[in-house]
């Protein structure tokens, strides 16, 4: 079984090919489950010792880049006898100015061969926010911990200037995504981040791409999903919530105030944010370090194989995080809902609106119990 996901970005796709990788992986085929990330920019074709056969990869030696025709890429496609777990990115293909009618033919060979799934967000303005982020970290994903306070520390200290034109170049991206979506795939399932993020183990076990009946994370790591993917954001926790949350006995985001510490106030131990957290997080953590650290070691051996790309991305930023980044929240707040009002697309949000969400997602990976 082939998987395709189809992104606009900074919706959980990296994550969901990662964790449908690992899946696919713990299960018999006969023959390889291999993740190629986006397809659109660079694949090699090689010999795997792992796997003594040639398979595809991303390219080791060479910059990632749009080098090839999409006729080459259904090539490369249709001559490696794996399982492939994919995604394909809009804006990668306006990008690339590819003739329309070699773009049709790459759908519809994609159609035909692929289990395909969307990716889309209920909550637009957090998705804008999340591309704000970005166009000043210049960063999509991490994978350490040690990357993550590299890449965000001075970014939580000086805040960030949302530019209002920029914002809305990205929600209508977000909207044409959605109508390419609409006019070239026939998807198989729709992922919603905002509904389907903290049940995506049961999203994933779901899907009709397994032999049997898949095993679930805590059955073959011994840790479940949520608590190992809590360990792994509160180990590069950079903003003090921990410690706010546990003096006001209670979660209660009121947005203003909760405070991001300046870069100075983050102290690193062994690259593990550890100082952030309030007791209870850390006992958390300790808890289940051993067998976070195993499971990390086993993934980054799939890594070390090339079935992944990459590791297990890290949850960047909660949406209490992006709101206190931005330094004009007022003005990018009323931008949004002016694009909103103007395009008639999406929901109008205020600032009550917000809190609820908030407080599920700080539950989530500062509350009391297991996530």
């Amino acid at each position: 079984m082939n998987i395709l996901i189809l992104t606009p970005d900074r919706v959980g796709s990296t994550l969901l090919q990662r964790l449908i990788t690992i899946a696919m992986s713990a299960h018999d085929y006969g023959k390889p489950v291999i993740n190629l990330h986006e397809l659109t920019n660079g694949l090699e074709s090689y010999y795997s010792t792992v796997f003594n056969q040639q398979v595809l990869g991303k390219p080791d030696n060479r910059p990632w880049g749009y080098y090839q025709t999409l006729d080459e890429i259904i090539s490369l496609l249709d001559s490696a006898d794996h399982y492939k777990t994919s995604r394909l990115a809009k804006y990668h293909l306006t990008n690339r100015k590819d003739d329309k009618k070699d773009c049709f033919s790459f759908y519809q060979y994609l159609n035909e061969n692929f289990y395909i799934i969307s990716c889309r967000r209920n909550q637009l303005f957090e998705h804008a926010l999340s591309w704000m982020i970005h166009a000043e970290s210049k960063t999509l994903n991490v994978y350490s911990h040690k990357e993550k306070i590299s890449k965000f520390s001075k970014i939580y200290e000086n805040k960030i200037y949302v530019e209002p034109l920029n914002l809305e170049k990205y929600l209508d991206q977000y909207k044409e995504y959605l109508q390419w979506v609409d006019d070239h795939f026939y998807v198989n399932r729709y992922f919603t981040y905002d509904k389907d993020l903290f049940n995506i183990e049961n999203f994933i076990n779901e899907l009709p791409i397994f032999p049997e009946s898949n095993r679930g994370w805590k059955d073959t790591y011994g840790i479940s999903w949520n608590d190992w993917n809590k360990c792994h954001y509160l180990l590069s926790d950079l903003t003090g919530f921990s410690t706010q949350l546990a003096l006001e006995n209670s979660i209660n985001p009121k947005l203003l105030p909760y405070e991001l510490p300046s870069s100075a106030a983050i102290v690193t131990k062994n690259n593990y944010s550890v100082t952030q957290l309030n007791q209870q997080n850390q006992q958390f953590v300790n808890e289940h370090m051993t067998k976070y650290l195993k499971t990390y070691q086993t993934i980054q051996q799939l890594k070390k194989e090339k079935v992944l790309v990459t590791s297990i991305p890290i949850k960047l930023q909660t949406l209490l995080e992006k709101c206190l980044l931005i330094k004009n929240f007022d003005e990018t707040l009323a931008t949004y809902n002016n694009w909103v009002i103007k395009n008639k697309f999406g929901n109008l949000v205020d600032i009550d609106q917000l809190k609820q969400p908030m407080k599920e997602e700080l539950e989530k990976y500062y509350g009391n119990n297991s996530a």
